[in-house]
């Protein structure tokens, strides 16, 4: 009779092993941090909070944090993963140590945001001059994408109350820098708020933007080379008055809900004036058609602006609504972009769905639930969601090619930072050993070896 084994071999347990590595390929995240300085930039708008005779520097836990969280980490006490490797982390604080600075960051207010805000612009701003050809800005425009996200609650906790969805807890609102197709996109503003907040507060969104606009480098943070894409919650007079206003100059393509003099401005448009859509490829899309419409419908809005509306046969299953038109769905923007095909104008805020990407990353990385009472202290967890954001963002972007700088982030930890190396010393110097067997092994390695060539800060 065969005995039987079952599908997978059987392994002996014991303790004991020495000189492995858990998580070591987040060393890609740690040279990440010492090429674009960012460990430098934090530790000096953080001090200000140090103690004087203080172990540990409050720069290096905030970033001890922000690492735990890039790894997949969802709470403050998830920095022993690093903890458990000095070798690869260096000294971490103790979980009283990290929740005591929270609690002191947040006692800092405005104050705190402010210093760490400014030191993630210094560093990004040079993170783009390494990444060279692959920056944000290498055509000469930068975009930023403006969205709400819902943050469920499952407990009570200051400002958690029911959301338009008729869930519980938060809607803070997320800016992004799109990438474009080869690459992914980083945060650039985070405000936390209630979960009753609206989606269409001008405000809200005002504010939104001069965080996103402080984070971008001097050039861009005025003037047409930088584009706001919103959906139809920036759609209203205030935030596209703010946008167009004279000293500010900047290009805008937000979404603006149909009302019923919209609605019967796009009835009158003949047959004639409708233009095919396009794909990013160049190709006719398939049933989407595109005009401009203009009329009395325009006078209450700013000086300039362009409404672009669409109309594309409904998916199979999808419910038509009042406002659409003889079997077709319906949609409109504003724009102030001229001497640009309004088929071009129309893929390119079409391409602003690439924000609920940016949304499900943010999700997969520490945005899931905020894990704090205060919402304080939980606006500190938002500005170290976006530090992680930020690193895997900035990794890519000047480490990896092809196909690999467009992993999300559980890609990333899958197949790069999962990786086991061992860890071994010689002539005083660490080295870790990376199986050959690992099928990114490579990835890993050529990356290292990018980061490594690029000159240091300062």
């Amino acid at each position: 009779m065969k005995k039987r084994i079952g599908f997978y071999p059987r392994v002996r347990v014991e303790k004991g092993g020495r000189g492995v590595v858990s998580q070591a390929g987040a060393v890609l995240l740690v040279e990440t941090i010492r090429k674009s300085g960012l460990d430098a930039a934090i530790s000096a708008g953080l001090a200000p909070w140090r103690k004087p005779r203080a172990v540990h520097d409050p720069g290096k836990i905030l970033l001890d944090v922000a690492l735990a969280v890039a790894l997949g980490g969802d709470c403050l006490a998830d920095v022993a993963m690093l903890r458990a490797e000095p070798g690869v982390f260096g000294s971490v604080a103790s979980d009283p140590t990290v929740s005591r600075l929270i609690d002191t960051l947040a006692s800092g207010g405005r104050r705190t945001l402010t210093a760490i805000r400014a030191a993630r612009a210094e560093v990004r701003d040079r993170v783009w001059k390494l990444a060279g050809e692959v920056a944000p800005d290498v055509g000469g425009q930068v975009i930023v994408d403006i969205d709400g996200v819902l943050v469920l609650a499952h407990s009570e906790k200051q400002d958690a109350t029911a959301t338009w969805k008729k869930t519980f807890g938060h809607h803070p609102l997320m800016a992004f820098v799109d990438h474009g197709p080869g690459g992914s996109g980083e945060p650039v503003a985070g405000r936390l708020r209630p979960g009753n907040a609206g989606s269409n507060t001008a405000s809200d969104h005002i504010h939104t933007a001069q965080l996103a606009l402080a984070q971008l480098p001097k050039t861009y943070r005025r003037g047409r080379q930088t584009l706001i894409r919103t959906d139809s919650g920036g759609g209203t007079h205030e935030f596209v008055a703010w946008l167009a206003q004279r000293g500010r100059w900047l290009s805008y393509s937000v979404g603006v809900t149909l009302t019923d003099a919209i609605h019967q401005a796009v009835l009158k448009v003949p047959p004639s004036a409708w233009t095919p859509a396009v794909e990013p490829d160049g190709e006719v899309r398939d049933g989407a058609w595109v005009a401009e419409v203009d009329g009395d419908c325009l006078k209450s809005w700013p000086k300039g602006m362009r409404l672009i509306v669409r109309k594309e046969r409904p998916h199979p299953g999808a419910q038509l609504r009042i406002t659409d038109a003889d079997g077709l769905r319906l949609t409109c923007f504003a724009t102030n972009t001229v001497d640009v095909p309004i088929a071009s104008l129309e893929l390119r805020h079409r391409q602003r769905a690439r924000a609920e990407d940016r949304i499900r990353s943010a999700r997969a990385t520490g945005l899931r639930n905020l894990p704090l009472q205060d919402t304080a202290q939980n606006q500190i967890w938002l500005e170290i969601v976006q530090l992680a954001l930020d690193l895997l963002a900035w990794m890519p972007m000047l480490a990896l090619t092809g196909e690999a700088r467009r992993w999300e982030p559980r890609r990333l930890r899958l197949r790069l930072f999962s990786a086991a190396a061992q860890i071994i010393t010689t002539a005083r110097r660490r080295r870790l050993r990376f199986a050959r067997h690992w099928p990114w092994t490579d990835v890993i390695t050529d990356a290292l070896e990018r980061l490594q060539t690029l000159p240091n800060p300062g």
